[in-house]
């Protein structure tokens, strides 16, 4: 085992028994929480890695990187998550590998994903990213619906064609009155999938929770947890 492969082993059995820790705490099954890793900034060795290690779910957020490391890594079973920002002259190309895109927050947005994975002949899965930094009708420091606008949203996935809405996704905020709760903020969001599940019974995918604070949200019922530091190590600076 090399070096790199015996630190990411090491670095995700310990990701894996926080995960185990946190579901007994919360009475829940292991199998109820899916691990995300963010593979941001690094490199496809890395990918290949931890696809060698049974991990099954990796995620970018920068579609310059994601789109060439998708691409080196398209022979392994593995779904890419979409979890950055995304402007809509990138849509096209995200298409192009994203199995989910995790920070749906407007309507243009949804417009143009339809249109490109119609034409790609794919249907691409979708997580609305919930800004529960927002006021009533604005968008999040970070992206993200406001809550207020979350349940027209899911209604205009839902009936767009070449998607499929999955569920809700949030960053614990760092302003407004969930800084620094973020089981709180993390519990308002299971409040907001309750909503839109009404509506939508199989949009039951809830991402919260990172490297920092995925306890708390396995705790308030996430159903996936996406991290990367924990798994991967500090990230090396950019630029």
């Amino acid at each position: 085992m090399t070096d790199r492969k015996h630190e990411i082993a090491a670095n995700l059995a310990k990701v894996e028994e926080r995960i185990s820790a946190a579901c007994a705490a919360a009475g829940r099954p292991r199998d109820e929480v899916t691990l995300i890793v963010v593979t941001k900034t690094y490199p496809a060795d890395d990918v290949r890695i931890l696809s060698g290690l049974g991990v099954r779910h990796v995620a970018e957020n920068r579609d310059q990187d994601a789109a060439p490391k998708a691409a080196a890594c398209a022979d392994l079973p593995l779904s890419w998550h979409f979890v950055g920002q995304l402007q809509t002259n990138k849509v096209r190309s995200v298409v192009g590998y994203a199995d989910v895109v995790q920070s749906i927050d407007r309507a243009r947005l949804v417009t143009a994903l339809s249109k490109e994975a119609v034409r790609a002949g794919r249907e691409v899965g979708c997580l609305l990213q919930v800004a529960l930094d927002a006021g009533e009708r604005e968008r999040g420091e970070r992206g993200g619906v406001s809550p207020a606008g979350v349940e027209e949203l899911a209604g205009l996935v839902a009936g767009a064609e070449g998607l499929r809405l999955d569920g809700l996704m949030t960053v614990a905020p760092l302003t407004g009155e969930y800084a620094g709760r973020q089981q709180a903020a993390f519990e308002r969001l299971m409040e907001l999938s309750t909503c839109v599940r009404r509506a939508h019974p199989a949009a039951n995918m809830v991402s919260a929770g990172m490297s920092a604070d995925l306890e708390q949200a396995v705790a308030a019922g996430a159903t996936h947890v996406r991290v990367g530091t924990a798994v991967l190590g500090v990230r090396p600076r950019l630029g």
